[in-house]
């Protein structure tokens, strides 16, 4: 299918421009619903669904518990491990002490 671009109405390059753009929704809406179908079933080949792949694997390790908490903020916290956070050291400059920010 061609079309005269250069002698069409701009009523008729607006209506042209609208009806390709809903084509393309179509088509992408179509694509994306092959693809899910393909995903689903590539994984099904290997014995997972598709939400287990897509969650990632499973974490090492255990996460350590907590050993401080930001007063001024309780769900910052902190297991003492690692760099300490921001909040720790602006509450040690302002005086307290570490065993005033534990848990």
């Amino acid at each position: 299918m061609t079309f005269d671009l250069d002698n069409m109405s701009k009523d008729e390059l607006k209506k042209l421009i609208k009806d390709a753009e809903k084509s393309l929704k179509t088509i992408q809406t179509r694509r994306l619903t092959e693809a899910k179908k393909a995903a689903e079933s590539a994984a099904k080949e290997y014995g997972f669904s598709l939400d287990e792949l897509l969650s990632g694997p499973p974490k090492k390790g255990s996460k350590s518990e907590p050993k401080f908490r930001n007063p001024a903020n309780p769900e910052q916290t902190w297991t003492g491990k690692g760099r300490k956070p921001n909040w720790v050291n602006d509450a040690l400059s302002a005086g307290k002490t570490m065993d005033d920010l534990k848990i």
